[in-house]
């Protein structure tokens, strides 16, 4: 399923891979009322399309949205609620840089009737598409696993203090997926101790796992936010680093894979 808002490729196995955040298209009609500097989408999870080339091999279906998350945020809950309360935050419509400054011309921000449109032109076509595919996936298998793929700068002083642990998995504090498979995930990386890993930290998983993520529906969700450091230059012009990319990769590749062997192990006896 290809449209101006995203694309899907179906695939055979019981996993879809979303990434909310790799698109970069900022609509020409709206360009006029952003800063210069938000023309650049400095924020976007660049790459990931890249770093997750073995996808194919593990049969995963593959959602990606073509708008860039300064348009509308695809991973915040449509009644644009906080995702961490007491934390700085972005909206449904952001209006800031991750660093804090305004995405926005003075008096350009989106006002309430715009937020809503945005909300039925881009953020509900990617949630039906997400919805219709995690039901085809578990009307055929009779379970669905959802992978929310999501890459971030390792340093933002305005969202977190400090540097991130390189691997951030995210669960809704062990609401949205099953224990086993979340042990799983981090057995994975345990293979890998150069990498530092934290699960359900900083990052918890945003809308997208919170929302979707339904074990005793036998569907489950797992966001895993990274460190754009292990694959890429994390400052303009984000330029991929195949060198650094090919070291992750196998790891990333164990992390998605072990979920869905434990989930096939456990489902289809």
């Amino acid at each position: 399923m290809t449209n101006t808002i995203c694309t899907l490729q179906p695939g055979t196995a019981p996993l879809l891979v979303s990434m909310p955040h790799i698109g970069t298209d900022i609509p020409a009609d709206l360009r006029a009322h952003y800063v210069p500097r938000a023309l650049q989408v400095e924020d976007t999870d660049w790459h990931l399309a890249r770093l997750y080339n073995f996808l194919g091999e593990l049969g995963a279906s593959v959602l990606m949205p073509t708008t860039s998350r300064y348009v509308i945020d695809l991973n915040r809950p449509p009644d644009d609620a906080p995702m961490y309360p007491g934390a700085s935050n972005t909206e449904l419509c952001p209006t800031r840089f991750f660093t804090g400054e305004p995405l926005y011309r003075s008096g350009q921000a989106p006002d309430a009737a715009e937020r809503a449109r945005r909300r039925d032109v881009y953020w509900q076509p990617y949630h039906a598409a997400l919805a219709a595919e995690l039901a085809r996936l578990k009307a055929q298998h009779g379970y669905a696993l959802l992978w929310d793929a999501h890459s971030i700068r390792s340093e933002i002083p305005w969202l977190f203090d400090g540097r991130l642990p390189d691997l951030n998995i995210g669960t809704a504090s062990g609401t949205s997926a099953d224990e086993a498979l979340t042990a799983g995930v981090v057995q994975a990386c345990a293979a890998y101790p150069q990498f530092s890993t934290a699960v359900n930290g900083r990052f918890k998983g945003g809308y997208i796992t919170r929302h979707y993520g339904q074990p005793d529906q036998h569907i489950h969700a797992i966001q895993l936010e990274m460190c754009q450091s292990l694959y890429m230059q994390e400052v303009a012009p984000f330029a991929y680093d195949e060198a650094r990319a090919t070291l992750v990769q196998p790891l990333l590749k164990k992390m998605v894979a072990s979920p869905l062997e434990i989930s096939r192990r456990r489902y289809e006896k």
